[in-house]
């Protein structure tokens, strides 16, 4: 079984250590309610610190409250196009789920195909998957895969309701094996300029956690 693992540092979480950084920040951060009710963090790739942070498969995922998503979208067509990057939960108002929706989806045509991946820290909560089912209904030239890292609040009764819908809906919902973890830090993660890109180092447990949810996850949806 999954182990439980320590409260992050600031630094784990990409936050300054230091104490008069941090104060400075702090004088120039606005209070949570004055926060733009929808702000994501975009870009190709992340860093290093994040995704050996936010990505682990933890069974207590303590301290671990954003969500990161990595993206393949794949257009279908004479010429198949690919893009790809990622989208980061900046503030509790905004899920990178949403984010996607919101800012990558109207970018597609309906008269085209699209199969899409997501490489995701955890699964979505019940507002994000709610939404996902609906895309998925209403949009048929759309096909979505998604990998996680972990399961999120997989327990709760209503959880497990949307993730069948989800599943009703079209989407393939998968555990991240250590081949898609390597996958995503070799894709997805910054590497340090003027350096040969660094190999993938499995954490001692990845893949006896990696069994342990998708043994949950096919309870779930059997």
């Amino acid at each position: 079984m999954a182990e439980k693992q320590e409260e992050p540092s600031n630094t784990q979480n990409g936050e300054p250590d230091n104490a008069e950084e941090g104060e400075e920040k702090k004088k120039k951060k606005l209070k949570r309610e004055d926060l733009p009710p929808f702000e994501i963090v975009t870009g190709e790739r992340l860093p290093a610190i994040f995704f050996k942070f936010q990505f682990r498969n933890v069974e207590y995922s303590s301290g671990r409250n954003k969500t990161f998503l990595c993206y393949v979208l794949e257009t279908q067509g004479k010429e198949s196009v690919t893009s790809r990057g990622y989208l980061e939960d900046e503030h509790a108002a905004a899920h990178a789920e949403m984010a996607f929706f919101n800012t990558i989806l109207p970018k597609c045509e309906s008269s085209l195909r699209y199969n899409i991946t997501w490489y995701v820290s955890s699964s979505p909560c019940v507002t994000c998957a709610d939404r996902i089912t609906e895309t998925l209904k209403k949009n048929k030239n759309l096909r979505l895969t998604i990998m996680v890292g972990r399961l999120f609040m997989w327990e709760e009764p209503e959880m497990q309701a949307a993730l069948k819908k989800m599943k009703s809906a079209g989407c393939k919902l998968r555990i991240m094996k250590p081949q898609d973890f390597e996958y995503v830090w070799q894709n997805f993660v910054e590497q340090e300029e003027g350096e040969e890109a660094k190999a993938f180092v499995p954490w001692e447990d990845i893949q006896e956690n990696f069994q342990y949810y998708e043994e949950k996850l096919a309870e779930i949806l059997h």
